[in-house]
């Protein structure tokens, strides 16, 4: 068995910050000094460094300096064939998707369009710092196959599936119930569980899924109990309305899904911007996730997620944060932070009592500041626990597979190396609270160039230039 160490400066998460208000630290772990001992891409031993290297002599170890070690980001919701179209100019969701989306998505039906198109995608997500992703493929099978394989060749961890879509779509892009049954049949027992491939039952949104293909998707989930179910909830205002009108026996966007039994542990509802009070109790109480996506919903015009109710303790959401690239225009999770903090700084605002005080709720208001602990949480233990992927990865701790980001806390702006000497004098962080300090600054001043190495299972797949 091949292992090695890797020493550095670490931080990582062991709780929810957010279950400690006031107190955020609890939740979070530092070593300044630590070391972590891998063998064959799993974590053997993880703490302070002259604790754990007393107890591996011998080791070979790699000493990453002057950069802040935390998880491989996970990105819980973005869309492989949407690469190209990243930044395509404005319109709002269901128009921006018929100019720009289904015509470049009908291109992966053609395998080395397919090919091509899943490198540039995997490149950005390592490039970003992120390891992990759950990602919406094509109605094309060839775009799933092409995923599956080269994620495998890179060892990422990947869950994706056949994205199903029979009604308000052009009529070259859909495909039948029938069809998406049966390649997604085929692709599971392909795919699901081989390597760290892991299979996701796809309805595109309920807007574009007829009742006979949600059976399909219910069917499969019964016969593959498994398997994950990725998809849209409650985006965009037209979307919403419309979603009514063709599912007009549900009362809420949640109730179709319900129908069809599809709502429950790891079901995963992308942006619920427009969620009720009661759809939020409802995922709560049956363990689903919604994944906030703050960079496409400014994008697109569709809204602000209310942060502060998906985290009400007395019905807390699992929940994970995504890019929805190519709705949100960066593929970077600390871009996403950026983002996520201005939307939670202004539902603070709103819930304050300074604009109208009937609306006054200022525990839902606190909740929605993103401080570099309930951030960096959301897009690393969070996230894997709202994918249900936290026994796999998410944080340090021995036993879990070895995917980490080393960044530079001077990587970003021109301006930032002069900003962080205010809090470590030019230094590194020697504490929890200047690591912290130090991050908050990455996630607001810096963007992706501030990941400097990015490891998978113990190895470097990505080094900046």
């Amino acid at each position: 068995m091949a292992t090695v160490g890797i020493r550095g400066t670490f931080f990582d998460f062991v709780d929810d910050p957010w279950k400690h208000v006031g107190n955020e630290q609890a939740a979070a772990r530092f070593h300044q000094d630590g070391l972590m001992v891998v063998t064959d891409g799993v974590i053997k031993a993880f703490g302070p460094y002259d604790k754990i290297a007393a107890a591996h002599p011998g080791v070979e170890v790699t000493h990453i300096k002057d950069r802040i070690i935390v998880p491989g980001f996970i990105d819980g919701h973005i869309h492989l064939p949407q690469t190209r179209v990243l930044g395509a100019y404005g319109e709002q969701l269901l128009p921006w998707l018929q100019k720009w989306v289904y015509p470049e998505e009908l291109k992966y039906r053609d395998r080395n369009y397919a090919r091509e198109g899943v490198k540039r995608f995997l490149d950005a997500l390592l490039a970003g710092g992120t390891t992990t992703c759950q990602a919406f493929t094509s109605s094309s099978p060839v775009s799933t196959e092409e995923l599956f394989e080269e994620a495998s060749r890179r060892n990422m961890r990947v869950i994706a599936g056949l994205t199903g879509i029979d009604r308000n779509a052009p009529a070259d892009f859909i495909d039948t119930p029938e069809n998406f049954y049966r390649d997604s049949k085929r692709l599971i027992a392909q795919y699901h569980n081989k390597g760290r491939n892991l299979y996701a039952i796809t309805p595109r949104f309920a807007f574009g899924a007829s009742p006979e293909l949600l059976k399909a998707c219910q069917r499969l989930k019964h016969e593959h109990p498994d398997c994950w179910v990725n998809t849209h909830i409650s985006e965009n205002p037209a979307e919403c309305s419309g979603v009514l009108v063709e599912h007009p026996d549900c009362q809420d966007y949640l109730g179709v899904y319900e129908k069809f039994d599809l709502v429950g542990p790891k079901f995963s509802g992308g942006h619920g911007v427009y969620l009720s009070n009661n759809e939020f109790r409802r995922m709560s109480k049956k363990g689903a996730a919604v994944v906030f996506c703050p960079c496409s919903n400014l994008f697109l015009g569709s809204g602000l997620f209310r942060l502060g109710r998906a985290t009400d303790p007395e019905h807390r959401v699992k929940m994970s944060f995504g890019t929805d690239v190519g709705g949100g225009n960066r593929f970077s999770m600390i871009s996403v932070l950026d983002d996520a903090y201005k939307v939670g700084m202004c539902n603070n605002t709103l819930l304050d009592g300074s604009i109208d005080p009937a609306r006054k709720d200022l525990a839902e208001a606190e909740r929605n500041k993103l401080s570099p602990y309930r951030g960096f949480w959301s897009i690393t233990l969070g996230g894997a626990e709202g994918l249900y992927i936290d026994d796999k990865l998410g944080n340090f701790e021995p036993g879990k597979e070895a995917d980490f980001v080393a960044l530079d806390p001077n990587g970003g702006q021109l301006a930032q190396p002069w900003h962080q000497s205010l809090i470590a004098d030019g230094a590194g962080p020697r504490t929890m609270d200047e690591a912290a300090s130090m991050l908050f600054a990455v996630m607001m001043v810096g963007d992706d160039r501030c990941v400097d190495e990015t490891w998978v299972m113990g190895k470097r797949l990505y080094k900046k230039s």
